[in-house]
């Protein structure tokens, strides 16, 4: 199960509206239906959580390219809805690159160059989620200057983040009518 909601911001507050992205198979494809509920070209924000196990916020400014903030890569890559946020660029890889780098190499993880991504007792995680990191990807600055900072947007749960994101915006009322 997933829930999507858009929140646009407006002179009087946000508003929001539950989407569906069944039909939404790109980034560009989900950009256009943000843009499309904010006329005035304001901020809209998209809020996607999958199961409590991840959520994703893209940011909508106008005909800015969009702002993508993914808090756990890996379990968004399992999810069809995840997949539409992880882009080459959001991961590190070379744009339509088959394999791309290593991306436990990258400074995704948290771990420094050259340190291992493995487990406290040595053994590496495997499965298929191995090409992306089980940590938080994107901007982690999307929502500063409405007032999350990088750390309370990191801190946050997946089982109650898009609440507590609407909570911080002033919007949880607007959210909760379309949950």
């Amino acid at each position: 199960m997933y829930f999507a909601a858009l929140l646009a911001r407006t002179e009087d507050g946000w508003e929001a509206s539950d989407t569906e992205l069944d039909d939404v198979e790109t980034l560009s494809d989900l950009a256009d239906l943000a843009r499309e509920a904010s006329p005035e070209e304001d901020t809209v924000l998209v809020l996607i959580e999958q199961e409590d196990a991840w959520f994703g916020v893209v940011r909508v400014d106008g005909e800015d390219d969009p702002r993508i903030y993914v808090s756990d890569a890996a379990a968004a890559a399992r999810s069809a809805y995840g997949e539409l946020l992880l882009t080459d660029e959001l991961l590190g890889r070379e744009p339509g690159a088959a394999d791309g780098p290593d991306l436990d190499e990258l400074d995704l993880d948290g771990t420094e160059d050259g340190e291992s991504g493995a487990d406290d007792d040595g053994d590496e995680e495997g499965g298929s989620g191995d090409a992306v990191p089980h940590s938080p990807v994107g901007d982690s600055e999307i929502l500063d200057d409405l007032g999350i900072s990088e750390k309370e947007l990191r801190s946050l749960d997946a089982e109650d983040a898009l609440g507590s994101i609407a909570e911080a915006l002033g919007a949880s009322e607007v959210l909760e009518t379309v949950r």
